[in-house]
């Protein structure tokens, strides 16, 4: 059984470090970004999203715990006509395949409901088959599919 934790000061920061790198790698991955400038754009685009850091409001950060073990993080923000939105879920290495991501996505409904949001939206890379499998699976539609062909 997980729970969700919020973020003190420290962990945010753990997290913010390792959040603009991998969303670096995954706009490189994804053909968006090349690598000299993935980082700084990274940067950039957290600046802008969230002025005040893990204060930011209308922003909350989660750590995902089994007992005292962290296992993973989730990033829900509240957006206009009572929609929510996930930035970013990660299950660490050495917890994934385990059901704790599906497990937070159901506790992240449960804070949503209790903050009066009507629904959650989320971004997946089209290369993060395992998280797209899994957000089908909990009943998340697409709504909007951009493609692109490399010539």
């Amino acid at each position: 059984m997980i729970r969700l934790d919020e973020m003190n000061a420290s962990e945010f920061n753990t997290y913010l470090n390792y959040a603009i790198r991998n969303y670096a790698d995954e706009h490189v991955k994804a053909g968006n970004w090349n690598a000299h400038e993935s980082m700084s754009k990274a940067a950039k685009e957290f600046e802008q999203l969230l002025p005040e850091g893990e204060k930011t409001a209308k922003h909350k950060f989660f750590v995902i715990r089994v007992g005292d073990q962290e296992v993973g993080m989730i990033w829900l923000a509240e957006r206009s006509n009572q929609k929510g939105f996930i930035y970013d879920i990660n299950i660490w290495e050495g917890y994934q395949g385990l059901g704790y991501g599906k497990q937070a996505m159901k506790e992240i409904e449960e804070v949503a409901r209790k903050l009066g949001l009507e629904s959650i939206g989320l971004h997946v890379f089209g290369h993060n088959q395992i998280a797209r499998r899994l957000y089908d699976k909990l009943g998340y539609i697409e709504t909007d599919i951009l493609m692109e062909k490399k010539i």
